[in-house]
C-alpha cells in the first residue's frame, strides 16, 4: 500500500529554529528527529484539503519516559507546540498531521515494549507504540489463553485506537472501557499515575480503576491535557468456542426492524460482542471492485446494488456480531437469536462456530475480526473510487432504535449521495447506543473530489445537528466545527475543558486545537 502514502500539498511550514532541533538531537540521537522532506510519513496521506493541510515542522520519535520528558521541556523553552501520535495511523481523521504550523510531532511508536502479561487477571501492560498484530502475535506465540479485541485495521496503536474511543467486535470491544492504570506525561513533563497506579507497587495497579478521590482517566482520551506513556489493556480469556453471525435483509427499509431485533438482544446480553450492520455497497467495497457494477462517476443506485447483491450473496443490509462460551452456552444464545431474526421479514441468518483455539489461518475472513484477529483487509475500501486511493469518515453517535437509525440512515445518504459519493456505511450497535459510520471513498488527486469531501462533510455535521446528534470523533479539519455542536449550557462544557487546558497546559504547547481545545487567546475564532 505504499503507493497510498505520498505526501500531499501541505501549506508552507514554520521551520523549528536550529537551537531546538540541536537539543532535541542530543536528547533523542540524530536518527530520531525528522525534519524537512523526512518528515513525509507524518502528513495526512488521505487529505482532501490541498495545500491546508498541515505538514509537521518536525517529527520526534522517543524511545522512553525520559526522552518524552526531554521533548516537553525543549518544547516549552523554545514555544514549538506538540502533536503526540501513538502510531500515526488514523488515517481516516488526518492520520500524523497536526492542527498548527510549524508542530513537532511526538510520534511514539519506538515506545512498542509488551511490558507484561497476566494470565490470570487477563490484563497487559503497554506502551503506545505497540500495534494490534503485535499484541496478537506475541498472545499466540506464548500460547495464552487471552484474546485482544481489535479493530478493522490491525497496523494502528493499541492504546491510541483506545484514546481515540475507538472499538473492535468482541465482548471487550469498547476500547477505552478496557484501559486501567495510565502512566502520563502531563505538558510540564511530571509523570502521572492514575488509579491504583498512583499507589506505588501497588499490585491492583492495572485491576482497579477508582483509586482514591476523583477518577481522571477520562482526561486523556481524545484530548490534549498529557501523553500517555503506558497503560493497563483489560483482556478477554479466549473462549472454549465461538460462533460468527450474519443477518441479510433484502430491502432498504428492513433496516429498522433489524435494529430493533437485535437490540434486546444486545441489552440482556445474548449477544455479546456489538453488532455491526453494514450496507451492500460497503461489503462490496472491502471485496469486489466497483467498475464491476458502476462504471459511471455518480453514486451507485439500488439497481446497481441489486447486482452487487446477487454477485455477493448479501444483502441490502448485513448484520455481524459474535457469541461466546462453552459449546452449550453458545447454542443457548443461538437459539435465542434464531427466534429474533425469525420474526423480521425475509431475514436470512448464517452462522459459522469456531473452537476457541482455532488456528487463525482457519478463519474466514469476515470472522477474523469477531475472533480477535488482526488484519489489513479492509484497507482497500480507500480504493474503491479508484485513483488514487483515500477514503474519510463520518461518525455519528445515535440512540440504538429502529426509527432513529432508519432516519439516519436516509439523512445521511440523501448529503453522501448530493455530492455524488456512494453511501457506503452503516451501523455498530451497542447496547444503549449506535454509532452511524459513513466511510467516503475518493480520488485523492481528482479535483473534483477533494472540494467536494470538504463540501460533505460540514454538511453531514449539519444533518447531525438538525437531528440532535453529533459525530464523537472527526478528521482534524474539522475539531473546532464539532467542538461548537456539544452546545448545552452555552458550551459549558467546552468552557471547562478550555479551563483545565490554560491549569495544565500554562504554556498552551500540547497538541493545541485537539478536539477543539486551544488555550486561551489561541483558538482561531478570538
Amino acid at each position: 500500500m505504499a503507493t497510498m502514502l505520498a505526501m500531499p500539498p501541505c501549506a508552507p511550514g514554520v521551520p523549528i529554529e536550529a537551537a531546538a532541533v540541536r537539543a532535541l538531537r542530543d536528547a533523542l540521537g540524530s536518527e530520531n528527529v525528522l525534519i524537512d522532506d523526512a518528515v513525509a510519513g507524518h502528513v495526512d496521506p488521505y487529505s482532501f484539503m490541498g495545500p491546508e493541510t498541515v505538514a509537521p515542522a518536525g517529527v520526534a520519535l522517543p524511545g522512553d519516559v525520559a526522552e518524552v520528558q526531554a521533548i516537553l521541556r525543549i518544547a516549552t523553552d523554545h514555544a514549538i507546540p506538540l502533536w503526540p501520535v501513538s502510531a500515526g495511523r488514523n488515517y481516516a481523521y488526518g492520520g500524523a498531521s497536526p492542527r498548527v504550523a510549524g508542530s513537532l510531532v511526538v510520534d511514539l511508536r519506538r515506545m512498542n515494549r509488551i511490558l507484561s502479561v497476566d494470565e490470570e487477571c487477563a490484563v497487559a501492560v503497554l506502551e503506545p507504540g505497540v500495534t494490534f498484530m503485535q499484541l496478537h502475535a506475541r498472545l499466540r506465540a506464548t500460547r495464552s489463553r487471552l484474546m485482544p479485541s481489535v479493530p478493522d485495521i490491525g497496523w494502528g496503536s493499541v492504546i491510541g485506537n483506545a484514546l481515540e474511543r475507538g472499538f473492535g467486535y468482541t465482548p471487550y470491544g469498547d476500547h477505552a472501557a478496557q484501559l486501567c492504570g495510565l502512566d502520563v506525561v502531563l505538558p510540564t513533563g511530571e509523570l502521572v499515575h492514575t488509579g491504583m497506579a498512583a499507589k506505588a507497587g501497588s499490585p491492583a495497579a492495572h485491576l482497579y480503576k477508582g483509586g482514591y478521590g476523583p477518577s481522571v482517566e477520562g482526561l486523556y482520551l481524545q484530548s490534549s491535557f498529557g501523553i500517555v506513556t503506558q497503560a493497563g489493556v483489560w483482556m478477554m480469556p479466549r473462549p472454549a468456542a465461538a460462533a460468527a453471525c450474519s443477518v441479510q435483509v433484502p430491502r432498504s427499509d428492513d433496516l429498522a426492524a433489524l435494529v430493533d431485533a437485535l437490540r434486546p438482544l444486545l441489552i440482556d446480553g445474548t449477544i455479546q460482542s456489538n453488532a455491526v450492520i453494514g450496507n451492500a455497497a460497503i461489503v462490496a467495497a472491502a471485496i469486489g471492485e466497483r467498475a464491476d457494477f458502476c462504471e459511471a462517476d455518480v453514486p451507485i443506485d439500488d439497481d446497481r446494488i441489486a447486482r452487487v447483491m446477487e454477485r455477493f450473496h448479501v444483502g441490502y443490509w448485513n448484520a455481524r456480531f459474535g457469541l461466546y462460551g462453552t459449546q452449550a452456552l453458545v447454542d443457548a444464545r443461538l437459539a435465542a437469536v434464531r427466534a429474533a431474526v425469525s420474526a423480521v421479514p425475509g431475514a436470512v441468518l448464517d452462522v459459522r462456530t469456531y473452537p476457541g483455539d482455532i488456528d487463525p489461518a482457519a478463519v474466514h475472513p469476515a470472522d477474523r475480526a469477531q475472533l480477535g484477529i488482526p488484519s489489513l483487509d479492509m484497507v482497500r475500501v480507500a480504493a474503491w473510487r479508484g485513483g488514487q486511493p483515500a477514503h474519510t469518515d463520518f461518525s455519528l453517535v445515535l440512540p440504538p432504535t429502529g426509527r432513529e437509525i432508519a432516519v439516519a440512515a436516509r439523512a445521511i445518504r440523501r448529503e453522501v449521495e448530493a455530492q455524488g459519493f456512494d453511501y457506503a456505511g452503516g451501523f455498530t450497535l451497542f447496547p444503549r447506543h449506535a454509532i452511524g459510520l459513513a466511510l467516503v471513498a475518493f480520488d485523492r488527486e481528482d479535483d473534483r473530489h477533494r472540494p467536494a469531501v470538504r463540501t460533505l462533510l460540514p454538511r453531514l455535521f449539519d444533518a447531525a445537528d438538525a437531528m440532535g446528534a453529533a459525530p464523537y470523533r472527526s478528521h482534524t479539519a474539522f475539531m473546532d466545527l464539532i467542538a461548537t455542536q456539544y452546545d448545552a449550557g452555552d458550551r459549558a462544557l467546552w468552557r471547562l475543558t478550555s479551563r483545565l487546558k490554560d491549569a495544565i497546559d500554562p504554556a498552551g504547547i500540547m497538541a493545541p486545537g485537539k478536539q477543539g481545545i486551544w488555550p486561551t487567546g489561541r483558538s482561531p475564532s478570538n
